[in-house]
Order: C-alpha cells, then sequence, then structure tokens
C-alpha cells in the first residue's frame, strides 16, 4: 500500500506536491515550515495564516465523530470545512484525490468518511473563483461522494523535503 501511496503522490502537480509537503509540515510539527517553504512575503504570510488555521487540528483530530450523530458533528465539520476553505483557496490542492491525500495525513485515516462533505462544502464556498470551484466539484467521483464504507488504514507514506543532490560534484571512487 505504501507503493500506491507513493504512485498516487507522484502523480500529483510538482506545485501541490510541495504544498502537500508544506502543510504537512504546518500541521504534523515536523520542521520549521517559514524558513524551508518561504520563497517571498506573499508565502510567508500564507505560512503564518496555515499555521494559526492548522492549531486546530489536534483537537479536530480528538472530535472526529464516530457516526452521524448530529451534535458532534457540527463542533467537527465546521473547523474541517474552515481549514479546507483555506486550503483550497491557496489553489494548489485541485482535485478531491489531493485533498483527501492531505487530510488523511493531517487527522487520521478516521476523517475519511468526512472527507467528501467537508471537501463539497469547502469548494462549493464563495470566496473561491467561479473557475476554481468547478474544477473542484467536478473532481470527485460519484464513487468517493456516495461511498458506503472506507478503510480504516492509516495512511504510510508522509512526503517530506527532499535535499537536491548536486550529482557534478559526486566523485566516483573504485
Amino acid at each position: 500500500m505504501t507503493l500506491a501511496e507513493m504512485k498516487e503522490f507522484a502523480g500529483f502537480a510538482s506545485s501541490t506536491q510541495r504544498y502537500i509537503r508544506r502543510s504537512l509540515d504546518i500541521g504534523l510539527d515536523r520542521d520549521d515550515a517559514m524558513a524551508r517553504w518561504s520563497r517571498d512575503v506573499v508565502e510567508a504570510a500564507s505560512i503564518r495564516a496555515q499555521a494559526r488555521l492548522y492549531r486546530a487540528l489536534p483537537e479536530l483530530r480528538q472530535r472526529v465523530p464516530d457516526d452521524a450523530d448530529l451534535t458532534q458533528m457540527e463542533p467537527f465539520l465546521a473547523p474541517l470545512v474552515t481549514i479546507a476553505a483555506f486550503d483550497l483557496g491557496q489553489g494548489r490542492l485541485t482535485s478531491f484525490s489531493a485533498f483527501r491525500f492531505l487530510y488523511e495525513r493531517l487527522v487520521g485515516a478516521e476523517v475519511r468518511p468526512w472527507l467528501p462533505s467537508a471537501f463539497c462544502a469547502a469548494a462549493a464556498l464563495p470566496h473561491l473563483h467561479p473557475e476554481l470551484r468547478r474544477k473542484l466539484l467536478q473532481s470527485i467521483s460519484e464513487a468517493a461522494a456516495t461511498a458506503s464504507g472506507w478503510s480504516n488504514r492509516q495512511p504510510a507514506f508522509f512526503p517530506k523535503w527532499v535535499e537536491k543532490v548536486d550529482t557534478g560534484s559526486a566523485t566516483l571512487s573504485h
């Protein structure tokens, strides 16, 4: 399964891959995201905003409902849609599969049943350009939107920043 997850990640556009790695660094508190990912003042502001929103993730992980109890749903789904709206508004997660890939890792496998509704709610919000809304909403398959069950297997592949190796300066020894 790890290989399938790697293959899925490799199929995303490079900007999507970069955004997922950045988001995981912020959401899982892996590295100094500002030092690693910020290329300019606009991106620095985006990272700061993302970090503020992602502070809700630990509580969100604790609040994933086990069923469709309406009293448990609202305190979970409202913050999830808010965070998702931010991420989709950045324009780097351009499909449900990229969104699902990221959120399974940010929140855990137990979030899977809630991802179609959170994605559709966030993708339909008016802060997104109409063309992006159309593209996002068309990216969710009928099967994903109407699944009768979800795997509870936790994701195994968590993509990270990989330093480039300068092959020109590498020496061969005999």
